[in-house]
């Protein structure tokens, strides 16, 4: 996929770096000295030290009260007088808290035991002042609010405690006591948020850390029951985007967030020039991280989205109604945010459809389409082909485009197109190379196939396009029209081989009256219908057996669609089984075909040749038409004679091989191959 606009964030002023007292980080880059040595607090002798005396000096009742007060500080994230921070920097920085080696062991070993509670608080309180610039995302900053409320609770707990500690009624005892409940919780955030740093999570990726983690505490009621309020806490940033994208279709995702890209570059005009069709499949696109609790849901939100904005490009600007929006919700056993996404995709499906069916006439211009590319209604083609005969027999390189959508024009307005208000939208194209060579079909190193000539005509090259107009094009994109493109160039050279040879069997119905025995004509006469047999049953075997049936099953599967994907769906099945069906995705079966066109191109060109080589109109003696006989115009139609039927008795192997892939070669085989049994 082409790559995404940058996300453009607002800077964190520098005040915000420079004067850390404004932020909280004075904690972590300044040693605080506790006062707790004045004597209004502690009765210490007056002959002590105070800070410059080790720990161990004291008695122990006296370590005991220094300790708690250090422990309040460090709770925290404070240092002691002796208890400090210990920072170690590497792959992952890391905070240790030690003590004075003089404190007596049982205190040492009790205050070890709060240590790790010091050490979440920082972590959790770092995440918090880091993840609240704007480049973290919203879903971070949500995230990061929750924290802080949660950390001002855990600081109003510690200001309790060091009131009762004031008041004389806290031993480091008690302190532990009031701390465990505490450590599971603050441990399970502390992960979480030194893996939401270490990986430098956003959005989805936050989202997913913290419903996972919750998972993980399924045995701890409490810290399960925590995390999931965070991930609540974090997500309703998330699902306002969300909430905008499938009741109005539209991305407010400043910080690029969100599990579906737009991608700006493709515009919808796009449609009509590109081949690939990405517009569809790629102005909109899903990311790869998607929240755990809308992955099996995502495409469907997708599709929601993409429909809501098809309206809005048509300025048809259509909103879920009021009374279906419900607030978005991930928690609950009922799953209310399915149910209100399934209503949102199912409104706007339903829209868009009928949207496209009535005031577009999507039916409509299939069928038109039908009409002109698929050959559905003739006479128009016949007028055309006849007065652009002459246009269209010059090589490629010299045929003129704009000569031939002037006679395209008149064919249309002299014809009974003229009715169809559509019939302006068709155009001309000509192709620089032969049908086999467009397909792929086309390599020298096969001896088997149609080479093409030095210089091939606008017969072989031939093509209409149609103009399809937004949102139409959807569904009608440029990948669309040029499969339509290669069924009319396959259908168009075999109308014009059927009229060379009615042609030439015209050439020899006129000279019926002739005494033709002795000569080759009665065998011509034979060959040309066998020929024009082969072409007629080929034809009427890709109209009726092929296009017609096909038609009708989309016409009807597109009567009940439910969305515009499932016309797409439906469109494109119509498509490629006709592409199949018309023998265009069978190389084999279609070189020999053209190998048999070519055959009777040649014989019908060669007709009035051999007709009038046969004939000696003498005015003088005899005004009747005598036949005489002639060697080179007998040796002539019987090779004509020995190639088309050597070319139709190989066909059989190759269509009975391909009849066991595709059974419908079976019919194929039954209408041509009767042909060399007549």
């Amino acid at each position: 996929m082409e790559s995404m606009s940058p996300i453009s964030c607002p800077t964190t002023p520098r005040w915000n770096q420079d004067r850390p007292f404004l932020t909280g980080r004075f904690h972590q880059e300044t040693r605080a000295s506790s006062k707790l040595a004045d004597s209004k607090r502690f009765p210490v002798d007056s002959s002590s030290s105070g800070v410059d005396q080790a720990i161990g000096c004291h008695e122990t009742p006296l370590q005991e009260l220094i300790v708690i007060d250090d422990l309040l500080s460090a709770l925290v994230g404070i240092e002691g007088r002796y208890i400090s921070i210990i920072r170690f920097h590497g792959k992952e920085d890391r905070i240790a808290f030690q003590v004075d080696p003089s404190m007596d062991l049982a205190l040492q070993e009790l205050a070890k035991r709060i240590f790790p509670l010091c050490e979440y608080y920082l972590l959790i309180d770092q995440f918090v002042e880091s993840s609240s610039q704007f480049k973290n995302g919203l879903v971070n900053h949500a995230f990061a609010a929750a924290l802080r409320a949660l950390l001002l609770d855990y600081q109003a707990m510690v200001a309790q405690l060091e009131h009762q500690f004031r008041l004389g009624r806290l031993s480091i005892q008690g302190l532990w006591f009031y701390c465990q409940p505490m450590m599971g919780s603050m441990r399970a955030l502390a992960a979480v948020v030194q893996q939401a740093s270490t990986k430098h999570f956003v959005g989805s990726g936050v989202l997913n850390l913290l419903q996972s983690q919750a998972k993980a505490m399924a045995g701890d009621n409490s810290v399960r029951s925590l995390l999931e309020k965070m991930t609540e806490c974090a997500s309703n940033a998330y699902l306002s985007i969300l909430e905008r994208w499938v009741y109005e279709g539209i991305i407010e995702d400043p910080y690029g967030e969100f599990f579906i890209a737009e991608n700006r570059s493709l515009k919808k005009e796009s449609l009509s020039q590109d081949s690939t069709a990405k517009y569809w499949s790629q102005r909109y696109s899903l990311k790869d991280t998607i929240p755990g609790f809308l992955a099996n849901i995502a495409a469907t939100i997708l599709t929601t989205g993409k429909y809501l904005n098809v309206m809005r490009e048509c300025g048809h600007n259509v909103q879920v109604p009021i009374s279906e929006r419900s607030k978005l919700t991930i928690f609950g056993s009922n799953h209310h945010y399915l149910e209100c996404i399934k209503a949102a995709h199912e409104f706007a499906s339903i829209e868009l459809v009928n949207l496209i069916k009535d005031k577009y006439d999507l039916i409509g211009r299939l069928r038109s389409i039908k009409h002109y590319l698929l050959l559905d209604q003739g006479d128009f083609l016949v007028h055309f082909m006849d007065i652009a005969r002459e246009e269209l027999n010059k090589k490629v390189h010299e045929v003129s485009v704009e000569k031939l959508q002037s006679l395209l024009d008149l064919a249309l307005r002299t014809t009974a197109a003229a009715a169809d208000p559509c019939h302006e939208d068709l155009t001309c194209c000509v192709d620089r190379a032969s049908l086999l060579t467009t397909l792929g079909m086309h390599k020298d190193s096969d001896s088997n196939n149609i080479e093409d000539p030095v210089s091939i005509t606008g017969l072989e090259t031939f093509s209409l396009s149609y103009k399809v107009q937004w949102p139409l094009s959807i569904v009608i994109s440029k990948k669309a029209l040029s499969k339509y493109q290669l069924i009319f160039r396959f259908l168009f050279h075999c109308k014009h081989v059927e009229r060379q040879l009615c042609g030439a069997w015209q050439i020899h119905q006129g000279i019926r009256s002739m005494n033709s025995k002795g000569t080759a004509i009665p065998r011509s006469s034979l060959l040309c219908r066998s020929m024009l047999k082969f072409i007629s049953s080929l034809l009427h075997y890709l109209t009726f057996e092929v296009l017609e049936p096909n038609w009708h099953v989309m016409h009807d599967r597109l009567q009940s669609t439910r969305s515009v994907d499932e016309v797409i769906q439906h469109h494109d099945f119509f498509l490629d089984k006709c592409l199949r069906g018309c023998l265009l995705l069978l190389p084999d079966v279609l070189k020999k075909m053209e190998k048999l066109k070519s055959v009777c191109l040649q014989y019908a060109a060669a007709t009035q040749w051999l007709i009038s080589s046969s004939i000696d109109i003498n005015s003088q003696s005899h005004p009747q038409k005598t036949m005489i006989r002639d060697t080179t115009v007998t040796e002539s139609i019987f090779n004509f004679e020995r190639e088309f039927n050597s070319e139709l008795q190989s066909l059989g192997p190759v269509l009975s091989k391909g009849s066991q892939a595709e059974p419908y070669l079976t019919h194929l085989s039954q209408w041509i191959l009767g042909v060399s049994k007549e």
